[in-house]
């Protein structure tokens, strides 16, 4: 086990590429220590050479029997981990019919199930500390999921956040803190990887055809850094740098895209509340109404 002092110590899954490899340099440029995983480690051996950096082969959809065991493992090399960072996912472009529940089941193993394994298996160990910090991977796009052909990409974000802000109020006694990452046209790999066509239904051939157009079009106008945006999760994790003195926020927007979003969204909502006020709070029973009708 390598001795360390007042380090950090982050075990960050989906590190071959976009905001995994990123962190892995932000956090080593901070002096911490990383457990870097990928599916195949192969793509990552080009990272620094040094002892505050071990790698591990990790696929999140392997189970969790085998992920607890690896990471019960990883947690030998620095003798703890501070902070777990859920990066690892992916994202199919189809039509919700078009995909089924089937694509939907396989883009939910990755992106939601996935995460939830990595961080059943990292709980114990922070529980045990009374300490720790779990990162998980959103995305705006669960802000602003009315996108043709994204259905089943947002619908897994959508529910990784409202995982967070469950998994927030349950691990806050224990002293664990949860991050929710929401960024929005970052120049990663998000976006590739072709739509799915292996249900074509014809109704659809010119909305399709469409998505197909803009996915094409974002994915080469996407003005966010991914650099930028790991220092930042740095700093806010440290609490330094662009954090210093700030709150911890549970939510971490990242983009202007992101900003224009959520706001849109909220608007959205409120003016539903504004318009049908009067009506949906009237829905209690009558006084002089038994109560099982």
């Amino acid at each position: 086990m390598v001795e360390i002092k007042g380090e950090l110590v982050w075990f960050i899954t989906g590190t071959s590429s976009g905001f995994g490899r990123e962190l892995v340099h932000a956090a080593l440029t901070r002096g911490d220590c990383v457990i870097a995983t990928t599916r195949n480690l192969e793509n990552i051996q080009d990272f620094p050479k040094t002892e505050k950096i071990r790698l591990l082969q990790l696929d999140v959809t392997e189970g969790f029997p085998s992920i607890k065991a690896k990471f019960d493992q990883a947690v030998g090399h620095f003798g703890r981990i501070d902070v777990l960072v859920n990066n690892a996912g992916m994202g199919y472009k189809a039509l919700l019919e078009e995909a089924g529940s089937d694509l939907l089941r396989k883009q939910f193993e990755v992106n939601f199930f996935g995460l939830a394994d990595v961080t059943n298996a990292a709980l114990p160990h922070m529980r045990a500390r009374r300490s720790g910090t779990v990162v998980l991977m959103g995305s705006r796009s669960s802000w602003a999921p009315e996108v043709q052909g994204a259905g089943t990409y947002v619908s897994s974000k959508g529910a990784v956040r409202v995982f967070g802000e469950c998994l927030n109020a349950e691990l806050t006694p224990f002293g664990i803190r949860t991050l929710i990452l929401e960024p929005g046209a970052f120049r990663t790999a998000s976006l590739d990887g072709e739509m799915y066509t292996d249900n074509r239904i014809p109704d659809y051939d010119e909305m399709r055809a469409e998505a197909m157009k803009r996915i094409k079009w974002a994915r080469e106008h996407m003005p966010g850094d991914p650099v930028k945006a790991m220092e930042l999760l740095v700093d806010v994790v440290r609490g330094e740098g662009k954090a210093k003195g700030k709150a911890w926020p549970l939510y971490l927007p990242m983009g202007a895209i992101t900003d224009d979003a959520i706001q849109a969204k909220t608007k959205k909502m409120l003016n539903v509340l504004d318009e049908w006020r009067d009506i949906i709070r009237d829905l209690d029973l009558d006084s002089d109404k038994p109560h099982d009708q």
